[in-house]
């Protein structure tokens, strides 16, 4: 019994020897497996290590593998990449335990991990790369959540191709706006035109004094039938910007000759006076120039008659009836003209008594007005808005001597408010300067055109 008890003795403490020994060296060469184990993956850097400590402990106490599975990585911890290698020789699965031969760890899902790579002759054991989720663009990651290296989706090739022609196409709105088109330049109205011959029969009344201006029975009126066609008369504003000039100082005694006027562009409008010799043949000879004419008549200035612009003057003193002969009188001296504009003026044009009649005879007969905007008391917008008649004011005037200042002013006019009449007084030289300056004009934009173009356009605006 003695001998019994000594062997039994032995084979327990062997079997105790042997069962801690595969239990605290469960890297050594055996035969067989002595347990099973049921490890979870890791879900963050430090979960293996916790997990390797378990496995170290006795049966008696195991800790359960959803307890491990579960708990959070430590603040701190070093990532995967850089722990400590294993133990050269020692097979490495996914979980960082360490297995015998021919073992394997499944995952939750029932997949099993990445196989350990062994390492060649004199090299470590290295444990295979995470499989990392595919890159996410900048433009992407803000609207779309980058998916785990478990749910990655797997793009093929051809879908990755055509994401980069769509971001490369540009949208279909953008493709089908069209070009800019620029405006094309104003038509050059300066070339010759010829004027028919006056007068005409249906736009004459026969007076006292002579052939009067008058609206035919069909309708037609001096202002349209002896102006100097433009394409731009009657449209209202719109459209390129329209200088107009009026040339005076014309038909008085002492107007420079007649052929002053020669090379002047054709739209310069020009005024004649009522004082001068032949004014019917210098009428004709500038509308043969293609030049649309208008009639220039004397109003009282303030300092009359220390300054005396004519005798048959309209003066503010006179009755109406007055002023209407001395009006009628200057109206027959030649026909041929689409308006009337004034010489001085100051006093009377600061009257709405004594304007009122004058431009409500120049409706009546079909005719226009223009004011030369140098008097600042004018009355002329007031009565001729109230009466529907066809006028304008003119906003640079020039003695002739600062032609180009002015004309720069007419431009800048023209383009703030669609058009804009300059009044020019005549001189030697006068065309010619006209002449180069209207050159340019196409260039910058601005179309010249003659007076009534100007006054009919505001007129329908």
């Amino acid at each position: 019994m003695k001998a019994l008890a000594i062997t039994a003795g032995i084979v327990f403490w062997t079997l105790v020897l042997g069962i801690a020994w595969l239990a605290f060296f469960p890297g050594s060469e055996s035969s067989g497996p002595v347990a099973v184990l049921q490890i979870e993956p890791a879900t963050a850097p430090g979960v293996g290590e916790a997990a390797q400590g378990s496995a170290s402990t006795s049966e008696s106490a195991p800790t359960p593998p959803s307890e491990a599975a579960q708990e959070p990585a430590a603040e701190g911890t070093p990532p995967a990449a850089e722990a400590q290698p294993p133990a050269p020789g020692a097979q490495t699965s996914g979980s960082n335990v360490d297995l015998p031969p021919g073992f394997e760890v499944a995952g939750p899902s029932g997949q099993p991990q990445a196989p350990a790579v062994e390492p060649g002759p004199g090299q470590d054991t290295v444990a295979p790369p995470p499989q990392a989720a595919p890159a996410v663009p900048p433009s992407e990651s803000s609207e779309q959540p980058v998916p785990s290296s478990q749910e990655a989706p797997s793009t093929s090739p051809d879908e990755k191709q055509a994401a980069l022609g769509n971001e490369a196409t540009p949208p279909a709105a953008d493709a089908a706006k069209p070009a800019t088109v620029l405006p094309s330049p104003p038509s050059n109205e300066a070339g010759p035109v010829t004027l028919p011959e006056v007068p005409v029969a249906e736009l004459i009344e026969e007076s006292q004094y002579g052939p009067l201006p008058k609206v035919a029975t069909d309708g037609r009126r001096p202002i349209e039938v002896y102006a100097r066609p433009s394409s731009y008369a009657g449209n209202g504003t719109g459209g390129p910007p329209r200088v107009a000039v009026l040339l005076v100082g014309l038909g008085l005694p002492d107007s420079p000759p007649a052929s002053v006027i020669k090379g002047l562009p054709g739209p310069v409008s020009i005024a004649y006076g009522a004082y001068g010799r032949s004014l019917q043949d210098a009428v004709k000879f500038a509308r043969a120039d293609g030049h649309e004419v208008l009639l220039q008549i004397p109003l009282e200035p303030n300092n009359y008659p220390t300054e005396n612009p004519g005798a048959h003057t309209l003066l503010t003193n006179l009755p109406p009836e007055e002023n209407m002969k001395r009006l009628q009188w200057m109206m027959s001296r030649y026909t041929g003209y689409v308006g009337v504009t004034n010489l001085m003026g100051a006093k009377f044009e600061a009257s709405q008594e004594a304007l009122t009649p004058v431009l409500e005879e120049l409706k009546k007969r079909g005719l226009l007005y223009v004011d030369d905007g140098s008097v600042h008391e004018s009355t002329t917008s007031q009565i001729g808005s109230t009466i529907g008649l066809d006028y304008a004011v003119a906003t640079v005037q020039s003695d002739g001597s600062d032609v180009a200042k002015q004309l720069a002013k007419l431009e800048a006019t023209a383009k703030e408010r669609g058009g804009a009449i300059a009044v020019v007084k005549v001189k030697l030289g006068t065309a010619k300067q006209l002449a180069d300056w209207a050159a340019k004009l196409q260039s910058k934009g601005i179309v010249l055109v003659p007076v009534s173009a100007v006054v009919r356009s505001q007129r329908q605006s």
